[in-house]
């Protein structure tokens, strides 16, 4: 209890500090402050490995800030400060706000039932249960319903399987309707209020691509490095309030609910004892990223869409790209990334940490071929327990500390290794298994 509410000042605090002092870029025009990161203290003999391995992983655009301005810099191919991306479900982090923002003004309350925007039969599930879902549940990904049809919005593929607030499951389709609950509330296209309230306040560039199947955010890296900067100023920029609800951006980036700490209002929660990651039931113990300050919240979109923001360090963290080969689960990737920029930013400036230090393991082959997975590196004697599991969370394998596994039997497909090492740091490591 005492660490929960340590952790929880400490969240509030830094959030509160970075917002007493920083830069803000002007709202037109390209400028924007850089920063020496020599003169931060940062390891920039470091740096070009970071560049390296940033480009080997298919990175596009990666952005640092420091208070405010910018620290770190780099694109990579043909992608310049001009070029626009996706922000796949880091797009979620920007909808929040927005439903904040609809909130605030009065035309909706989250704790209102969806059916009060959508209409009744929005679902195909019973009437009374439809009726319980709420705003909030899609904000928190806990609707009940069955995710199989992930993106499908039609009453058809919305079907109830557990009662609103019961089950934690990432879920596209709930998500998406946030646009239409808030063009519903407030009488706007979805891209008009975004416009109105979030990109004209902030020098933002960028809209949505609205399709039967996608709800995309599109803009420069440097715009989604002003929106994390707008959040990490809890929603005010330069002084100039885009939505005065501080308790609503508080509880955006805090827990939201036991079944997952580590998920707030469709933002990723750095530090909690547990997490879980899409497509898996499986309940993994230790934070998201280990490698990463334990105050990181994050907006975090397939294929490596990242948009990290650590206050007790005044840190804003853009990477938009392509997936890493073929690793297409971002938390792994995310992870690896701080691993690599905390050697840039040296272990004096990375201080706040969550857990011991990541376990230097790895493994080989992956993919699997053949029917038996090695691992090695230099934590390989610490390891207390290994576990296998299939991506809907059931537990496959068991093993003791030995170097190696046996995957005789199991199907082609995709799967979960972890490693509970001695010192309770957890290692995670996503396996392929080819026949």
């Amino acid at each position: 209890m005492h660490r929960s509410l340590l952790f929880l000042l400490l969240l509030v605090n830094g959030f509160i500090a970075l917002a007493q002092s920083g830069y803000f870029p002007p709202r037109l025009g390209n400028a924007w402050e850089t920063t020496d990161p020599a003169e931060l203290g940062w390891c920039t003999d470091s740096l070009p490995a970071l560049y390296d391995w940033l480009e080997a992983g298919n990175t596009k655009g990666f952005i640092v800030l420091k208070d405010g301005r910018i620290a770190l810099e780099r694109y990579f191919g043909s992608f310049t400060q001009d070029s626009l991306w996706y922000w796949a479900s880091a797009g979620k982090g920007l909808t929040a706000l927005l439903v904040g923002i609809a909130q605030e003004e009065g035309a909706l309350d989250i704790h209102d039932p969806t059916a009060l925007y959508l209409g009744d039969g929005w679902t195909n599930c019973a009437a009374a249960r439809e009726d319980s879902i709420t705003i909030r549940h899609q904000l928190t990904m806990t609707t009940g319903m069955n995710e199989l049809f992930f993106n499908c919005t039609l009453p058809a593929c919305l079907n109830c399987i557990a009662d609103p607030g019961a089950r934690w499951a990432y879920h596209n389709a709930p998500y998406r309707l946030l646009r239409n609950v808030v063009e519903s509330a407030t009488g706007q296209s979805y891209n008009v209020f975004t416009l109105e309230r979030v990109l004209q306040p902030t020098g933002m560039l960028g809209g949505w691509l609205i399709t039967a199947e996608q709800t995309l955010f599109i803009s420069r890296a440097r715009d989604m490095a002003r929106y994390g900067l707008l959040i990490a100023n809890q929603g005010r920029w330069d002084g100039v309030p885009v939505i005065q609800d501080t308790a609503y951006v508080r509880a955006m980036l805090t827990p939201s609910q036991s079944l997952n700490r580590s998920y707030g209002y469709l933002w990723w929660l750095n530090g909690q004892p547990s997490h879980r990651l899409p497509a898996t039931f499986q309940e993994f113990p230790g934070p998201i990223a280990p490698a990463a300050p334990a105050d990181l919240v994050a907006a975090l979109g397939a294929n490596g869409q990242f948009l990290d923001l650590v206050p007790s360090q005044g840190l804003v963290v853009v990477r938009l790209g392509e997936a890493a080969g073929d690793d297409y689960v971002p938390s792994v990737y995310h992870n690896d990334m701080w691993r690599e920029l905390n050697k840039v930013l040296c272990p004096a400036t990375t201080s706040v940490a969550v857990a011991p230090p990541p376990p230097d393991l790895r493994v080989f082959p992956n993919p699997v071929r053949g029917g038996r997975l090695q691992l090695y590196g230099a934590t390989i004697s610490e390891i207390q327990q290994l576990r296998l599991y299939g991506l809907n969370g059931s537990l496959l394998l068991t093993g003791a500390s030995g170097p190696d596994l046996d995957l005789t039997g199991l199907p082609s497909g995709l799967y979960w290794l972890t490693a509970s090492m001695r010192n309770g740091a957890l290692w995670r490591e996503r396996i392929v298994i080819m026949r």
